[in-house]
């Protein structure tokens, strides 16, 4: 069969769980009404399977087929999103919802585990290297339509289920005042108490929203919000965020702390660090508008009506501050409650945005969105229940299906990987070959946000969103899906250099822009394209040689160790990035990033690569 049969499929079902369960289940909490401390703990732990998942891909090695485990793994996925569906109606949905959340979270990893040593089995060297690419690109396609697609679903089932949803249009330009305005009492009375009507509607105030870009201060902008915090709370509009202030608490800092970084941090800043006023920098922040809802009929006993509002369209430096949740109740009916808009404090010139407020039946939209989720898992399994091939290599390790032969054999996989030959180098390579880039792409994005009395380039919320969530994304494919098909011509071994060369020096762009610090979006565009391109490009050799160094025996179980490594590879550099770019300031933070690619090119000095492998057998 086709490896186009399949590979877009397989790789797409493998990122949709993920997305599902790192990203969705923190949207749709956030829209049942979890806080924000819950969400952000229990969701967190929702990414252990993957991070350990080397642990028990040896079973996957030693039972059964990888076939086998990518369908089974595909129909059990498919029964926990129907079973989060058929959950988040109940009175305990958190718990019972979250629970499921992890099973999930376990049979996706073990998918990845399948799905990736099926890849192995199923293509020769020349085709692994051909579609190395098309696989992260449908992974990529998965986690946009995660994001995008689904929740679009679940937002016109809020829409078509509730009140006419709510519009509020913002106009944002300097020729409009940006003082605050703290509402009198008058505005604070809702004119409907006397006069209610027959139907449910949302009455807004004002309608369509005129803020100045001018800057205020940030002790203004903060009593605004405190304001309209306060005001929705008294309501019973919003329950108050579960966050315990530490203020005024002496922590006494750690023995790490006072003897290592301290004064690691301090001798690097004065001998490395670069000199900026931080007086100079500009204390403000962008202007904020009050928007008051009000609900023109009371509801009945004991009925509760959710506002959830959201960014609908347009520019996307302007946003909502406060009041993205709101619910109306029999008793709060007849008083208004507050939204915060803000724009972007660098946003200096005419810019329109709408919001969308929905007040649907919102455990209904859910349920339906995540059965939709799971006929689509199950149809996919069935799909690749038919289509999937049947390579012959592909067949469990283990004849003897003993508890003391797996339990032996088990050990043997991870002790087999540590004797492959050249072991310590692969494992330095998984670790340094990605170690500029792991740094890097931490300080990306606030480097695009910064100020320029920061090193920065100052671009608003919007352009970021263009400039690294869309060109940036553009140029990290099609670098992958090139480097894919140059590596099938020409193999591994003859392509190693130039994409490690090209990981590398296309991050010059970034030592030119804090250099420079260049107004022109077309030149930063420019500058992030050719970054990502070379990363795409040059992260193949990466992707490439995983495949190469696992093929053996327990090729599957090899592989998921690999992964392991390369998670470390990413965590580790880019835990201590922030603090080195607050010492060092941009410009020098760049400067060292480059330095350290001297680290990928030496790990890559010593690899040994067969020189056919990724060539087409002729």
């Amino acid at each position: 069969k086709s490896p186009w049969s399949w590979i877009p499929s397989l790789y797409f079902a493998q990122g949709l769980p993920y997305v599902a369960v790192m990203t969705i289940s923190v949207i749709m909490y956030k829209r049942l009404g979890i806080s924000n401390a819950d969400i952000a703990l229990y969701t967190s732990w929702l990414y252990l399977p993957w991070v350990i998942k080397p642990f028990w891909s040896p079973f996957v090695d030693l039972l059964k087929t990888k076939r086998w485990w990518v369908v089974s793994m595909q129909i059990l996925v498919g029964a926990g999103l129907a079973g989060i569906a058929f959950t988040i109606p109940a009175s305990n949905f958190f718990q019972l919802t979250l629970a499921l959340f992890w099973l999930m979270a376990f049979s996706s990893a073990t998918h990845d585990i399948a799905a990736d040593g099926f890849y192995m089995l199923a293509l020769d060297s020349n085709k692994q290297a051909m579609y190395v690419g098309i696989r992260s690109t449908f992974y990529r396609v998965a986690t946009i339509a995660g994001q995008g697609l689904l929740i679009i679903i679940a937002g016109a089932l809020e829409s078509a289920t509730g009140l006419t949803p709510l519009d509020l249009e913002v106009k944002a330009g300097p020729n409009y005042s940006a003082s605050i305005e703290i509402p009198s009492d008058s505005l604070l009375v809702n004119p409907y108490v006397n006069n209610p009507t027959d139907d449910y509607t949302f009455d807004i105030y004002p309608d369509i929203l005129e803020i100045g870009t001018g800057n205020i201060s940030k002790d203004s902008a903060s009593i605004l919000r405190s304001f309209a915090y306060e005001q929705n709370l008294r309501n019973g509009f919003i329950i108050r965020d579960g966050v315990v202030s530490l203020d005024g608490q002496n922590i006494k800092s750690s023995w790490w702390s006072s003897s290592i970084s301290t004064p690691l941090g301090n001798w690097i800043k004065r001998n490395f660090g670069e000199n900026r006023d931080l007086n100079k920098v500009n204390q403000l922040t962008g202007s904020s508008r009050l928007v008051f809802v009000r609900l023109t009929k009371a509801p009945e006993s004991g009925q509760k009506i959710v506002l959830n509002t959201s960014f609908n369209r347009g520019d996307k430096s302007i946003f909502l501050a406060h009041g993205e949740r709101i619910e109306f109740t029999s008793d709060n009916w007849d008083k208004p409650a507050m939204l915060l808009v803000q724009v972007d404090p660098k946003l200096d010139h005419d810019a329109v945005a709408n919001f969308r407020g929905l007040s649907g039946n919102i455990t209904f939209a859910w349920s339906i969105t995540f059965f939709i989720l799971a006929g689509f898992f199950i149809a996919v399994a069935l799909y690749h229940k038919f289509i999937l091939p049947k390579p012959i290599s592909d067949t469990s390790s283990s004849t003897d299906v003993t508890p003391s032969a797996i339990f032996k054999e088990f050990f043997e996989t991870f002790a087999s990987f540590f004797r492959k030959k050249q072991v310590l180098v692969a494992v330095s390579f998984l670790l340094l070959f990605r170690f500029s880039e792991a740094q890097l792409v931490k300080m990306v994005t606030p480097f695009l946000l910064d100020p320029n009395e920061l090193g920065g380039l100052g671009l608003t919320t919007g352009q970021v969103g263009m400039v690294y969530g869309t060109v940036g994304i553009i140029g990290l494919t099609l670098g992958g899906i090139i480097g894919g098909i140059v590596a099938s011509v020409g193999g591994l071994k003859k392509w190693l250099w130039p994409m490690a060369l090209s990981i590398a020096l296309p991050s010059f762009s970034f030592v030119y822009l804090a250099l420079f610090l260049p107004d022109n979006l077309f030149v930063i565009n420019f500058c992030v394209f050719i970054e990502q391109f070379g990363y795409g490009f040059g992260f193949t050799a990466y992707m490439l040689y995983m495949i190469y160094f696992s093929d053996g025996k327990h090729k599957t179980a090899h592989y998921a160790i690999c992964t392991a490594f390369m998670a470390l590879g990413m965590m580790i550099p880019g835990m201590i990035a922030g603090w080195l770019q607050e010492l060092l300031g941009y410009k020098n933070f760049f400067y060292w990033i480059m330095i350290c690619y001297g680290l990928t090119f030496i790990v890559t000095a010593f690899l040994k690569i067969d020189p056919a492998f990724g060539k087409k057998v002729k």
